[in-house]
């Protein structure tokens, strides 16, 4: 199926593992050029021959910084994914285990600069290209912004600042040609999930347990109708089907294997 994609550019934060780097190589198949902002440039990001910029997306200028370097070297921008996430971080870990009483200003601050502001200053910056060639922003968010009971508390909230982003950029920016889409992942098979040093892990050695064990009783929990957690592929393609050519604006997708029950 032909997306209408080729030969358009697109910008992807946290493209350098998980969903992100899924991301650029599912794009780059579509004839896309990519231009990926991380911290790192990992050898997988490498291999896909995308256009990598070392950057802190968590800083007030780096993803002014991503932007203007990819206006530069090709042009213009049709394409915003903002993926771009905390991980297996501790500030992640401390929202997993800690409750409003304890879990301190700092670790709600690192996960709304990274989820929430990255991507306010990413859309901000690159506004002004995407009007001009009527392109797409694509905020990655979680279905932790649903069901905020369950999960770090300060990812989940800076989830649900993200999903009012879209919402705001689609009200906001509709009549110039500029779309905003969510997509919003239930547990991913990344190292958040796999990892034996991941997110996972260090939440169930807290907990007493085992990671396998951990894993088990949480998709249990969880109750997702498909039995099995989503793969990176699976979201990036979602992902890439929002950025394509459409009329859909301002929605929520969810890819979570029917864990979120509400109509």
């Amino acid at each position: 199926m032909d997306l209408r994609l080729a030969g358009k550019t697109a910008v992807v934060t946290g493209g350098s593992k998980g969903i992100g780097l899924d991301v650029v190589r599912v794009l780059l198949g579509e004839g896309v050029k990519v231009v990926s902002g991380s911290r790192t440039i990992t050898p997988g990001l490498k291999e896909t021959g995308a256009y990598a910029v070392t950057v802190d997306l968590s800083t007030p200028d780096g993803p002014r910084r991503l932007i203007d370097e990819a206006v530069e070297h090709f042009g213009g921008i049709d394409v915003l994914i903002n993926n771009v996430g905390i991980g297996d971080s501790d500030t992640l870990v401390d929202g997993a285990t800690q409750t409003l009483l304890t879990l301190p200003d700092n670790a709600w601050q690192d996960a709304l600069d990274l989820h929430f502001y990255s991507a306010l200053r990413a859309t901000r910056a690159a506004l002004p290209s995407l009007i001009e060639r009527k392109g797409v922003v694509v905020n990655v968010s979680s279905i932790g912004a649903r069901i905020v009971g369950t999960g770090p508390a300060n990812y989940n909230v800076s989830k649900i600042a993200l999903n009012a982003l879209t919402k705001i950029t689609a009200e906001q920016f509709g009549a110039q040609g500029v779309r905003a889409v969510t997509v919003s992942p239930g547990p991913v098979e990344t190292g958040v999930w796999t990892d034996e040093d991941g997110f996972v892990s260090k939440v169930a050695k807290i907990q007493g347990t085992t990671h396998e064990e951990f894993r088990r009783q949480f998709l249990d929990q969880l109750g997702a109708a498909t039995g099995r957690v989503s793969t990176a592929e699976e979201v990036a393609r979602l992902i890439v089907f929002a950025a394509s050519p459409n009329n859909i604006t301002g929605a929520d997708f969810l890819i979570d294997g029917g864990v979120v029950k509400a109509a």
